[in-house]
């Protein structure tokens, strides 16, 4: 067997062949910052380093000179502060000199006293005084949970929509059956009055939306388009415009004469649980069980953003009437949201409960209804519960049935209309003989506990 000479043997050979590549591709490999060739350096690295890196090394001219600029102004301004603070007389030398001057040494007892300020501790404001609220009056009348309740814009009469597929409507003042409609083949499960036209509209289970004329008390109108059971609805303060939602998870806006869809709101991943509407933007705001609250720009038909604070379903929202703020509220969370941007403002805490639904009026009382038949009023600026108590089952329900599942304040703001699972309707008043002696405010503030 032939031995190849030592000249060319495998070792040698390969070595001669890297370092060809090497003198070839070499500028490739090894960029201009890594030509010390490091041995702990791998070629790899370095070449990696070259082909992601190299495009960006130097700035673009016209971002060089925009950071030159302000590297001039900021070196400018800081000279400006030293000339000043070394100027003799100057107010700022006068402060640093006299941040801490010593007692006269006249004086028996000579301390040191601090001119410069400390920043305060944050204090709460506190809590404006409310009345607490006592029931007025129960009416009964429906055959399932009453889930839907709106009042008419001359705070005449109220309407309330139930399980039993009926909606009627009661005098407010007296609390007397004035009508019952029926069309519904399912539970009712939003209602809402125009104030512009003698509309009432209505939505349910059965997947139908109906506008009721209340001249004759008959169905005119049907919007037709949602997949499945529509839960709530809205309509535009100022807009002949009517928005709904339901398990489909999307809301849709109606053209109220036309009954065409204006859009169709798609973002949200569960049922759309709850829909408000206000004059300016976001001029719709959804809640829904995938635990966010979005808020739309109904020009564009397209999401403004989306809260995502909630750890569970937002079941309920309550627009003020006269500030820009609204709430919302999932099992045992309440939070309070700037608009128009949904800045967060304060948690509500201490409702441990599945709020059902929730009511605010113009005097800044918030209402909210649990699934267990608790319920509390809050000071709506600074979110402290003045009153908690729960309902009363009517005599002869379950007591599983104590139960809040929908509410409304009359336009007055000192009524409150409450839609219960014992199928009774409830309406609570403010105790007009009580007085802040009476009734003194039970407010603690707590160092935790911050407003943003």
């Amino acid at each position: 067997m032939d031995v190849l000479p030592t000249s060319s043997s495998p070792d040698k050979i390969v070595r001669q062949s890297a370092k060809r590549t090497l003198e070839i591709f070499g500028s490739d490999y090894l960029s201009p910052l890594t030509s010390t060739n490091k041995p702990t350096e791998s070629i790899s690295v370095s070449y990696r380093r070259k082909t992601e890196y190299d495009a960006v090394r130097t700035l673009p001219p016209s971002l060089a000179e925009k950071q030159a600029q302000a590297a001039a102004a900021g070196r400018s301004k800081r000279l400006k502060a030293k000339s000043s603070a070394t100027t003799p007389g100057t107010s700022s030398d006068l402060s640093s000199s006299m941040a801490l001057v010593k007692g006269s040494s006249t004086t028996a007892d000579a301390r040191p006293t601090s001119l410069v300020r400390r920043p305060m501790v944050s204090q709460q404001p506190r809590p404006e005084w409310h009345p607490p609220w006592k029931l007025m009056r129960v009416i009964s009348g429906h055959l399932g949970w009453v889930r839907a309740l709106a009042v008419e814009p001359n705070n005449q009469w109220f309407a309330s929509g139930a399980g039993d597929r009926t909606i009627k409507i009661w005098d407010l003042a007296s609390g007397s059956l004035k009508l019952t409609l029926t069309g519904h083949i399912s539970t009712v499960r939003g209602l809402a009055v125009s104030p512009r036209h003698p509309y009432l509209f209505s939505c349910g289970e059965d997947k139908m939306v109906k506008c009721w004329d209340l001249e004759t008390n008959k169905v005119i109108r049907h919007y037709h388009g949602h997949l499945s059971g529509v839960y709530t609805l809205a309509l535009h303060p100022t807009l002949d415009v009517l928005v709904t939602g339901g398990r489909d998870a999307v809301a849709r806006v109606w053209d109220m004469r036309t009954r065409s869809s204006i859009h169709v709101l798609a973002g949200h991943k569960a049922t759309v649980s709850d829909i408000k509407c206000q004059e300016a933007d976001p001029q719709i705001i959804t809640g829904s069980l995938d635990a966010t609250v979005r808020m739309w720009d109904l020009a564009a038909g397209k999401s403004m953003g989306v809260l995502t604070h909630h750890k569970k379903g937002v079941r309920a929202l309550a627009v003020h009437p006269k500030e820009f703020t609204f709430a919302s509220a999932s099992a045992g969370s309440i939070k309070q949201w700037k608009c128009p941007e949904g800045a967060f403002m304060q948690n509500f805490e201490g409702h441990n409960a599945i709020i059902n639904s929730m009511a605010v009026n113009e005097d800044n009382v918030l209402f909210s209804g649990g699934d267990n038949g608790s319920m509390s009023f809050w000071d709506w600026k600074t979110g402290h519960r003045f009153q908690s108590l729960d309902t009363t089952a009517q005599p002869g329900s379950l007591e599983a049935e104590a139960g809040i599942m929908a509410s409304t304040f009359d336009k007055t703001g000192l009524r409150l209309i409450v839609g219960e699972a014992d199928k009774t309707i409830k309406v609570w008043r403010p105790d007009d003989e009580a007085t802040e002696e009476t009734h003194p405010l039970d407010w603690k503030p707590t160092l935790g506990r911050q407003k943003y």
